[in-house]
C-alpha cells in the first residue's frame, strides 16, 4: 500500500472488493503500531539510578517496543542533575502520557505539586514498576503534611516500607521459589544467581503480594538476630494497586546490572506489569553495538 494512500480510500477499496475490517481490528493495528511509553522516575542519591535506570532503558528501546522517557533529580540553584538534590525532579508532567512507570527513588521530599503528579499516576490504575529504595521514596519531617508518605506509599503501593537490610559489607544470593518457576516473569532465568545488593527484611509482605524470587544474605550482620531478621527473605513479587499490576525488586545496587539475569528480571517485569506477553526465552538483555561492555558506576 502506497504511503500516500489514506485510509478512507483503502477502507474503500476493500469494500469494493467485498472485504471489511472490523473497528477492533483496526484498533487492534492502532495500539500495535504505538509503542507503550515508559516513564522511569529516578531519584536516589545512593545506588546511581541516573544510570542504571537510562541504560534499562536503552535496552528496551532496542527493537523499538517501547518509546522510554528518563525523568531525573536537579538542583534548581544549579540547572545540573544531582540526585543528592531531595526536594526536586523535573519533568514528571511526562507521567500524563505514560503507559507504565518505573520507580527508583528514596528519600524524597518534593514540592506538592510534584508529588500530586506521581500520586495521580499510581492511583490512575496504570501499571508500576518499582525498584529497591522506593519502598522508602519520600521522607518528609515529622508533622509535614506529606509524612504519611513516608512509610505509607512504599507499604500501600509496593507491598512494604523500609525497615532494615542486612549490612552493607553483605551480598545475595538470589534463587527462583521452586513453585513460581513458570511464571512469565521468571522466562529465561534459571538457577541461582548472586547480587551486590544487601538483602532488604520484607516479611511479611502487605497486601496481595506474590514473591517469584528470595534471596539469602551472605556475610549477613543480622546473625545473631535471625530470629527476628532471617536470612532469607523474598527479593522480587507481583502485586496490585488500584487494580493496576505491580512488580517490585528490591535488588537495584549498581552492579547488579551487570548480571544478565537482574537485567533481564527487571525487563521482563516490565513487559509483565504493561500487560505484554513476555518473549520467550526471556527479553533480550544483552548490550551490544554501542552499549557492548557497559560497567557499572560506583555508589556514591
Amino acid at each position: 500500500m502506497s504511503n500516500d494512500l489514506s485510509r478512507r480510500e483503502f477502507m474503500g477499496i476493500l469494500a469494493a472488493a467485498g472485504l471489511t475490517v472490523g473497528p477492533s481490528l483496526v484498533a487492534a493495528r492502532a495500539r500495535k503500531a504505538k509503542a507503550p511509553h515508559i516513564v522511569f522516575v529516578t531519584g536516589d542519591d545512593e545506588y546511581r539510578s541516573e544510570i542504571t535506570m537510562p541504560f534499562i532503558a536503552q535496552l528496551l528501546e532496542r527493537k523499538n517496543q517501547f518509546k522510554c522517557t528518563v525523568v531525573y533529580a536537579v538542583d534548581p540553584a544549579t540547572g545540573q542533575r544531582n540526585p543528592k538534590y531531595q526536594k526536586n525532579i523535573e519533568g514528571l508532567e511526562v507521567l500524563k502520557t505514560a503507559d507504565l512507570a518505573v520507580f527508583f527513588m528514596r528519600f524524597r521530599a518534593l514540592p506538592d505539586e510534584q508529588l500530586k503528579l506521581i500520586l495521580d499516576y499510581v492511583n490512575s490504575g496504570k501499571p508500576i514498576v518499582g525498584l529497591r529504595t522506593s519502598t522508602h521514596a519520600f521522607r518528609y519531617s515529622e508533622g509535614h503534611k506529606n509524612a504519611k508518605y513516608k512509610d505509607g506509599f512504599g507499604r500501600d503501593v509496593f507491598g512494604q516500607k523500609w525497615i532494615v537490610h542486612h549490612g552493607h559489607t553483605s551480598t545475595t544470593e538470589v534463587s527462583i521459589i521452586p513453585e513460581m518457576a513458570g511464571h512469565p516473569i521468571l522466562r529465561g532465568i534459571y538457577g541461582s544467581f548472586p547480587c551486590s545488593s544487601w538483602v532488604y527484611h520484607v516479611t511479611p509482605l502487605v497486601g496481595d503480594c506474590k514473591p517469584l524470587l528470595v534471596g539469602k544474605a551472605v556475610n549477613s550482620n543480622k546473625t545473631k538476630d535471625q530470629d527476628k531478621y532471617p536470612l532469607t527473605q523474598p527479593v522480587a513479587w507481583t502485586k496490585s494497586y488500584k487494580s493496576a499490576r505491580v512488580f517490585f525488586i528490591t535488588l537495584g545496587h549498581p552492579k547488579d546490572f551487570e548480571e544478565y539475569a537482574v537485567r533481564r528480571l527487571l525487563m521482563n517485569g516490565i513487559y509483565w506489569a504493561a500487560g505484554l506477553d513476555v518473549p520467550e526465552g526471556g527479553a533480550l538483555a544483552e548490550p551490544k553495538g554501542e552499549l557492548a561492555g557497559w560497567e557499572a558506576p560506583n555508589t556514591h
